[in-house]
C-alpha cells in the first residue's frame, strides 16, 4: 500500500513539473510574440521643419525618439558649434571629383553614402575617399524603401554592399543612411543588429534635380542662413549646384566660428 502512495505521489509530481514547464515555454513564446508585434513597421519619412536663426531645427520630437533610441542620430551637441557634412552618391554625375577637391583644399572630412550602382561604377572615387580618411557609409545596394522590405531583404540589401566593400577596398561600413529618407522602428532595429549606426541630418534642400538646380546664390545663403550648432548637414554629390558653392559654403562657415568634424567624432 506505501508502495503505490509512494508511486502515485512520483507520478503526481512529474506532472506537476512537466505542466510547468510546459507553462514556461508558452509564457516564452508569448513574450517574443508579443515583442514582435511590439515593434512598429510604420513608416516614418524623415523631415526637418528648418529655422534661418542659427536654432536647431524641428525634426519630429517622436521621430527623432525613436531614430535615437534604436542606435541612430540626427543632432548633435546643441552647445557646440559643428558641422558634420554628409553627401549621398547613388551614381555619379561628374562632380564628386571636385567635391573631394574642395574638401581637401580645406581640411574637411566628409561621410559619402553610397549605393552599389555607384561602387561598381566608380570604384577609383571610392578607393579615393577611403585613402584620404572621409567614411564611405551604407545607402543599401539597390536604394529601396526598407519598411517595404522583409528583415531578409534588408539584410542582403545592406549586407552584400557591405560585402563588395570590404572585399574590394578592406573596408569596414558602419554608418547607413536609409534610402528616401524612410525607416520605421523595425528596420531601425534590424539595421542596427547588423552593426549599424543609421545617420539622418539636420538640414537639407532641394538640390537633387540635376534638371532643375536651385539658383547658386539662393542656395548659399540658404545653407549659410540655417547653420546651426551639431548640424547634420546633407548634400547630394549630383548637384552642380552644390560643387560650385561648396568652397565659399566651408569658408564662409568657418569665419562664422563652425568647425567640421567626421561622423566619427559625433557628440
Amino acid at each position: 500500500m506505501k508502495k503505490t502512495k509512494i508511486k502515485v505521489l512520483i507520478i503526481l509530481i512529474l506532472a506537476i513539473t512537466i505542466f510547468s514547464l510546459s507553462m514556461i515555454t508558452i509564457k516564452k513564446e508569448e513574450t517574443i510574440q508579443t515583442n514582435a508585434q511590439s515593434v512598429s513597421n510604420k513608416k516614418i519619412g524623415w523631415g526637418i521643419k528648418r529655422n534661418d536663426n542659427h536654432e536647431q531645427p524641428d525634426v519630429g520630437k517622436q521621430n527623432q525618439k525613436v531614430l535615437e533610441e534604436n542606435n541612430g542620430i540626427c543632432l548633435g551637441n546643441s552647445e557646440e558649434k559643428t558641422i558634420y557634412l554628409t553627401f549621398d552618391e547613388g551614381y555619379e554625375a561628374g562632380y564628386t571629383e571636385k567635391i573631394l577637391s574642395v574638401l581637401k583644399e580645406n581640411d574637411v572630412k566628409a561621410a559619402f553614402f553610397i549605393t552599389a550602382h555607384y561602387v561598381n561604377t566608380q570604384e577609383e572615387l571610392v578607393k579615393q575617399m577611403i585613402e584620404v580618411g572621409h567614411i564611405v557609409g551604407n545607402h543599401t545596394v539597390n536604394h529601396k524603401s526598407m519598411p517595404d522590405l522583409g528583415e531578409e531583404e534588408i539584410e542582403k540589401e545592406v549586407m552584400d554592399l557591405h560585402k563588395s566593400i570590404y572585399e574590394k577596398f578592406g573596408y569596414e561600413m558602419k554608418y547607413i543612411r536609409p534610402p528616401k529618407g524612410e525607416f520605421s522602428e523595425r528596420t531601425l532595429k534590424v539595421t542596427n543588429s547588423l552593426g549599424y549606426k543609421t545617420v539622418m541630418w539636420s538640414f537639407a534642400y532641394e538640390d537633387w534635380n540635376e534638371d532643375k538646380q536651385p539658383d547658386e546664390e539662393q542656395a548659399k545663403k540658404k545653407i549659410l542662413d540655417n547653420l546651426h550648432n551639431g548640424e547634420i548637414m546633407l548634400l547630394h554629390g549630383n548637384s552642380k549646384t552644390n560643387t560650385n558653392i561648396l568652397d565659399s559654403v566651408i569658408k564662409e562657415a568657418k569665419n562664422m566660428g563652425y568647425e567640421f568634424k567626421s561622423l566619427d567624432q559625433f557628440q
